[in-house]
């Protein structure tokens, strides 16, 4: 069943774009990615501090896994889908100053933590808190790029995650080191709650469709239909599971190098933060960006190099990453981290700008809430997770390796099984963009 949502032609000059002028764009766009990078300082904070964090509550793998994993996924994904509805039927811009304020005074009120289950609890928070990011943002983003330029804008929103890992890594390291994991928490938090207030009283709600020069109706989608079209779509299905598998390698290095390098080659966490945050952050970034600019530059001689992209990447990163594992000096090992730290992230905006061109206007918040789910579950519910379990399972027979050992195991067989999803994806995507309702 196609949907259909009622729209019309419209001169673009009888209605006031918020968003008409480059400079609008770009701090709109630079706002929103400063947003999300806080998502994920907070985020990723725990990975770096998790080994404290563990020595002082008593932990096991399996228990870390569940905090950094499920059962943040459990949550940011259950509230993702209803939050998403809300954003394209009202005020994204409002929805994102909520959410970032929720979601960064729960990180700060984690240092208060004194057991596993304060602590999981806390992380529950964050986890509805952040489910209200991305969905409206990636909708706003949308709706102030045209077409032709989203993939780079997407891609550059989505450079979020690795400053945000930069920073959760380098701060995180630093702090741990010096103050503590408690006051590592309150001073990554609390700045958020005051970016939230920035956002509520300096960025515009754009209009809805005015890029693409049409009125969108105010008669929402139901979220059936929306699903309906993603599953129809065969390049929709493969391109979510490459997604998703992408995820739970690049969810599984995040959550776990940092222990694996304290553990395997007994580094503190100051200078471990500090290389993580240039391989996992700064060369993060710079994959991101460039696979979505990339991508956007080679499109319109084949708009199969949306996947071929991510699906590229993902085949690089692999003889690197089993290298990491195995390489005995802890130096080496780091720098060779910097190639997978570059790769893992370069499906990211293609993949959502892709999933966006498949939909209607009204379904892009939506639309990416399901990716999000299927990408959430998949990569960062079962993961960190996976790797944890199997790590306690291995710790008998293997001690201070299990954990290299459950790396190995699970991240480079999963990587070569999204890449051939990205590649299936592929071979649908022209046809399945070309069927896009309005």
């Amino acid at each position: 069943m196609e949907p259909k949502t009622p729209l019309k032609e419209i001169p673009t000059a009888s209605i006031e774009n918020p968003y008409a002028s480059s400079s609008s764009r770009s701090y709109a766009l630079g706002l929103l990615t400063l947003v999300y990078s806080f998502n994920f300082i907070d985020r990723q904070l725990l990975s770096i501090l998790q080994e404290s964090i563990k020595l002082d509550l008593s932990l096991s793998d399996g228990q870390l896994g569940l905090l950094t994993g499920f059962a943040f996924a459990l949550f940011y994904v259950t509230a993702g889908i209803p939050i998403a509805r809300w954003a394209d039927r009202s005020n994204r811009r409002n929805i994102v100053a909520i959410s970032i304020s929720l979601w960064s005074f729960m990180t700060a009120i984690s240092g208060l933590s004194q057991n596993y289950v304060q602590l999981l609890s806390a992380r529950v928070g964050i986890g509805i808190g952040e489910a209200g990011g991305s969905p409206p943002s990636h909708s706003i983003v949308s709706d102030i790029y045209p077409k032709e330029k989203r993939a780079t804008a997407l891609s550059f929103y989505s450079t979020g995650v690795n400053i945000g890992v930069l920073f959760g890594f380098l701060l995180g390291g630093w702090l741990n080191e010096f103050f503590g994991w408690r006051v590592a928490f309150f001073v990554v938090g609390v700045p958020g709650i005051f970016i939230g207030v920035l956002v509520r009283l300096t960025l515009r709600e754009p209009i809805r469709g005015l890029m693409e020069n049409k009125i969108v109706s105010e008669i929402q989608v139901s979220f059936y239909e929306v699903i309906d079209l993603l599953w129809s779509r065969r390049s929709f299905r493969h391109l979510a599971l490459g997604a998703g598998l992408n995820a739970f390698a690049a969810y599984g290095v995040l959550s776990w190098l940092a222990s694996f390098f304290i553990r395997s080659h007994g580094m503190t966490t100051g200078e471990l933060g500090t290389w993580l945050a240039m391989s996992t952050g700064l060369f993060g970034a710079i994959g991101v960006f460039a696979g979505g600019m990339i991508a956007d530059k080679l499109a319109p001689r084949d708009k199969r190099w949306y996947m071929w992209i991510p699906a590229s990447a993902g085949a690089i990163a692999i003889p690197f990453m089993i290298a990491v594992m195995l390489v005995p000096g802890q130096y080496t090992a780091l720098i060779l981290a910097f190639i997978p730290g570059l790769m893992y992230n370069v499906y990211l905006g293609n993949c959502i700008a892709t999933t966006h061109g498949l939909v209607g206007q009204r379904m892009r918040a939506t639309s990416s809430a399901i990716l999000f789910l299927i990408l959430n579950i998949i990569g960062l519910g079962l993961g960190p997770a996976s790797i944890g379990v199997l790590s306690d399972f291995l710790t008998p027979s293997l001690g201070t390796d299990s954990l290299r050992y459950a790396m190995l195991i699970l991240i480079p067989g999963v990587t070569i099984w999204s890449v051939l999803h990205f590649y299936l994806a592929s071979r649908t995507l022209q046809k399945d963009l070309a069927a896009a309702p309005d």
